[in-house]
């Protein structure tokens, strides 16, 4: 894609996260990585009269590998001041999980996390009947007291909601302190600390994320009382066993957060390499229909457990319901308030 087609994206884009004339924005990077972002985002806004301003982090030190919640802001301390006192921020390094962006978000910035190649970006730009239904649907998920998944390969599992709120996630932001990622499209919660009992069968064809592959033969967990007690099947098992033993960290054995995508431009497919190299995984975690349970923290809910240890999994052709109420059934939405045009 070129320049000018992506700051026409990222106009459309600020435009739906309401940026005005004379709000400060700051666009951040780090190292090498998504300078055209930070060019593209400067001429958007620059064309709405918003005040742009770019914050350029040093390149990170080699690594093990990359743990969610860990930050080249943690060293920073008056980068992170800077980004309180401005009006909306542009993560295009990835700050989730990380005190800092919790600590950014609680002086009333809205940030969004645009890390996903440019392309991708395009086909999946946010618009009003997405934010719509999602808000709604996070609506229904907020009331409700009990989540149950199930499937035709074994998964039947209770999540308890008592807890934490149901958060939307539309692909753009307009509300001080608000975070969302670009693109998305879904909804989730967390179960209650000690309220997540049952079996979740992985089945060929769901993913496993951060690891960007798809299932070849079921994993099968056992959850009580919100952690998960053992991890059954083949090889894909051993490798999440492998993975979350590398952490040395039984929290990672917790239950993080569950919900449902809801983006019809999302394609399950579309994690073949060779489409779009980079980004993060948002396309599998939204496509319309997934269930995606999810493994280690929930401090992005507001919950204790801050583990780097994370995994995401969205499954195809599952039911949930809440509260008895059907809202996905065999993969498709069912709530005709929550259907969003494909």
């Amino acid at each position: 894609m070129d320049q000018a087609s992506f700051a026409e994206i990222c106009l459309h884009q600020l435009k739906m996260s309401g940026v005005h004339e004379g709000e400060k924005l700051i666009v951040l990077t780090q190292g090498n990585d998504r300078l055209d972002y930070a060019d593209a985002f400067m001429a958007a806004g620059q064309r709405l009269g918003a005040r742009m301003y770019h914050m350029r982090l040093p390149a990170p030190l080699p690594t093990g590998g990359w743990n969610v919640g860990v930050t080249g802001l943690a060293a920073l301390p008056e980068a992170v001041e800077a980004l309180k006192n401005c009006d909306m921020l542009i993560d295009c390094v990835f700050l989730l999980f990380s005190p800092e962006q919790f600590a950014i978000q609680a002086a009333g910035t809205r940030i969004l996390t645009a890390v996903e190649p440019p392309e991708l970006l395009a086909r999946m730009m946010p618009y009003p009947e997405l934010r719509e239904k999602v808000t709604i649907a996070a609506d229904m998920l907020d009331q409700a007291k009990v989540m149950r998944i199930t499937s035709s390969h074994g998964t039947d599992v209770t999540y308890k909601l008592n807890t934490y709120p149901a958060v939307a996630e539309y692909a753009c932001t307009d509300e001080p302190g608000r975070w969302d990622h670009w693109p998305s499209g879904f909804v989730f919660t967390g179960g209650d600390d000690d309220g997540v009992d049952g079996q979740i069968v992985v089945a060929p064809g769901d993913i496993l994320l951060p690891q960007n592959i798809y299932v070849r033969e079921p994993i099968t967990y056992t959850i009580e009382k919100g952690w998960i007690v053992d991890i059954r099947g083949g090889l894909d098992s051993e490798l999440v066993k492998s993975y979350m033993q590398a952490f040395n960290d039984k929290r990672g054995n917790g239950m993080s957060h569950v919900g449902w995508g809801m983006n019809p431009h999302a394609k399950w497919h579309s994690m073949v390499p060779g489409e779009f190299p980079g980004g993060m995984g948002m396309e599998p975690r939204s496509f319309y229909g997934n269930v995606m349970f999810s493994t280690g923290p929930n401090n992005e809910l507001g919950g204790p457990n801050d583990t780097a240890c994370h995994l995401d999994i969205p499954m195809r052709n599952c039911s949930l319901f809440l509260d008895d109420k059907a809202i996905v059934v065999d993969g498709d939405i069912v709530v005709k308030e929550i259907q969003v045009s494909r």
